[in-house]
């Protein structure tokens, strides 16, 4: 199945010369890294202190393009520009982990999404970013496989925020059908992982 990680090279094509002027000016990958996390973590923030508000729930589309672009930015800059290191290797991986968490659970604060589905999709972003990573642990690459990999559930909790912030979309039961897709399709991608993790380590 497609996934929205598909696009990343060519997205990365649209960033490397904004990349380039951040490495010039002497921005290293794990400071862009931090301001990824303190993004999220700030309109995470912004959603549990006002959980009746709309405004709040634009914030989150808005957050997850900018964030998008830092986390290319990031890999490029330890990349192409000399800046990998084990401690950026270990902060992106938490980053993510971190920023998903900050930016989605805070969601189940408000009225009319249902807060254990919201629960359950964080619980699962987290594992199927854990089996990315054990492929490597196993003797195999990091595992990007989808359907709902990381930038899937940014474009479509992005789509429902945008849509639910600026009441195009009224709340209503459409929103558990919404994240019970989501989470189905992240115990798919969950599977994958693993499966395919296991087949290259072998």
């Amino acid at each position: 199945m497609a996934s929205v990680y598909d696009l990343k090279p060519r997205f990365q094509q649209l960033l490397r010369p904004l990349c380039r002027g951040l490495a010039r000016r002497g921005v290293t990958a794990n400071q862009v890294t931090i301001v990824a996390v303190l993004l999220s973590l700030a309109i995470g923030t912004a959603i549990a202190l006002w959980p009746t508000h709309r405004w709040p729930l634009l914030l989150v589309p808005i957050g997850l393009l900018v964030r998008m672009a830092l986390n290319a930015i990031d890999g490029m800059l330890a990349r192409e520009h000399d800046m990998q290191s084990a401690l950026g290797g270990m902060l992106n991986e938490i980053g993510d982990v971190v920023s998903d968490a900050a930016l989605y659970l805070p969601l189940a604060l408000v009225p009319g999404i249902p807060w254990l589905l919201v629960v359950g999709l964080v619980v699962l972003a987290v594992i199927s970013e854990m089996a990315g990573v054990v492929g490597v642990a196993i003797g195999g690459s990091r595992r990007y496989d989808g359907p709902m990999g990381k930038s899937d559930r940014a474009f479509w909790l992005g789509l429902m925020t945008l849509l639910l912030g600026t009441g195009l979309v009224p709340f209503g039961p459409w929103i558990p059908w919404v994240l019970g897709a989501i989470n189905l399709l992240l115990v798919v991608t969950i599977a994958n992982r693993a499966r395919r993790a296991v087949a290259e380590a072998s």
